[in-house]
């Protein structure tokens, strides 16, 4: 049995790790594209602070793991599959035959159609050569503009700051991270963040990109220019998918899969950010860009590999938590509410304070919060549990701090 992982990030390498303690005697081959040992995206910024070395972003810490285990790892690119002959195709001109294939190739980039987007000095913060690009301009002082503030631009303008460097955010929508908070919150965290001397301009993009020198000149389209050492794109990322024309595989906004986390293809699986999977909450199929999810999959799709239609993947909770320069921010589930639906708010916007549930019926179905840390983990378990709160919808209603009360009354029968 020949497994073929495409795809060295969280998921494909969760998948070879219980591929192989599922089925020791398989082949086992991990294809990835990038030069380096597998790693997590997630680490760079603590890279970009120098709270780590590369070595620190790696998966497994030891290029012997793979080794040990007689994972195959090769650093090429795929460039097609072949579903009725059951091959993969690579960049070096290579193929190979697999019995079961899992694709796990996570997102790309977007990159806007600005003028002068491919100019030297502007990077993405996705690769570990893109860190290592920022690393060596973004020196204090440098003036650096930040295109996107979204969940991943958030995380890369708390790396800047700590570098010392003068920054400018650019978000075309009207708030911050506005795929995980609300007109409330995301104005809260635009007042921090202005508080802590990043300049940010909602509602604004750039029409265009220009040297000047050493410089460059950032042009907006509200007339205004800025003049940057150093240019960041983070305007979102799509599923890495492009190579799979012709394959057969169905597509829409990822990769389309079953309750198994299988394709319209017999033993083609996907996992992760590529794949359109479950939905926790809403039983709907969706793209889940977020590492935890991109793990489960790895680990259900590697049990299905191995032993078909052995495992239901129930869905992922959708669920993001931020940390903005100090300032702890989460959603969870259907955070934007549901029409017909309840919500308890708590805010106090001296103190950068948030608390916003949703409710369906007596069920909290999401939640988000901004400087409220305090029982996320209830929140969670609610929320995944469907617990029917009962009485303690309504106090939660009048005061939503009450998390913890309401979990030991509605699973416990407190009252």
């Amino acid at each position: 049995m020949h497994h073929i992982v495409v795809g060295a990030g969280p998921a494909g390498v969760a998948a070879c790790r219980t591929l192989r303690d599922l089925d020791p005697s398989a082949k086992i081959t991990l294809l990835g594209n990038e030069p380096e040992p597998p790693y997590s995206r997630m680490a760079i910024p603590f890279l970009l602070v120098e709270i780590i070395n590369e070595s620190g972003t790696y998966l497994h810490k030891a290029e012997s793991y793979y080794l040990e285990r007689k994972i195959d790892v090769i650093r090429e690119a795929v460039t097609s599959v072949n579903t009725a002959n059951k091959t993969v195709s690579l960049a070096n001109n290579q193929s190979l035959d697999y019995d079961r294939l899992l694709i796990a190739t996570g997102s790309t980039p977007i990159q806007a159609p600005i003028p002068g987007i491919d100019l030297p000095g502007i990077h993405n913060c996705w690769t570990l050569a893109d860190a290592r690009a920022i690393i060596e301009h973004a020196k204090p002082d440098t003036s650096v503009v930040l295109v996107g503030a979204g969940f991943i631009g958030c995380i890369i303008l708390e790396a800047l700051v700590k570098r010392g460097v003068r920054l400018t955010v650019i978000e075309r929508e009207d708030r911050m991270v506005p795929r995980m908070m609300d007109a409330t919150a995301g104005r809260l965290l635009q007042r921090w963040c202005e508080s802590k001397a990043v300049t940010v301009h909602t509602n604004t993009s750039v029409s265009g990109i220009e040297q000047t020198g050493k410089a460059l000149a950032v042009s907006l389209d509200n007339g205004n220019t800025l003049e940057a050492g150093l240019v960041i794109t983070a305007m979102g990322v799509k599923p890495n998918s492009g190579f799979l024309q012709g394959s057969e595989i169905d597509l829409d906004q990822g990769i389309l899969v079953d309750n198994y986390l299988e394709t319209n293809k017999t033993d083609v699986f996907a996992a992760g950010d590529v794949a359109q999977g479950r939905d926790y909450t809403t039983g709907g199929f969706v793209v889940q860009a977020i590492q935890p999810t991109a793990v489960e999959h790895g680990r259900i799709t590697a049990k299905n590999m191995v032993k078909a239609k052995s495992v239901i993947h129930p869905g992922s909770l959708n669920m993001n938590v931020l940390d903005t320069l100090g300032l702890i921010s989460t959603s969870f589930g259907q955070w934007m509410g549901l029409e017909g639906g309840d919500s308890a708010v708590l805010l106090d916007e001296e103190h950068y304070l948030y608390l916003n549930l949703q409710f369906n019926d007596d069920r909290l179905v999401g939640a988000s919060s901004f400087g409220y840390t305090q029982h996320m983990g209830v929140v969670k378990g609610l929320i995944s549990c469907r617990t029917p709160l009962g009485k303690w919808k309504q106090r939660l209603m009048e005061d939503p701090t009450r998390l913890m009360e309401a979990y030991l009354g509605a699973v416990q029968g407190v009252a």
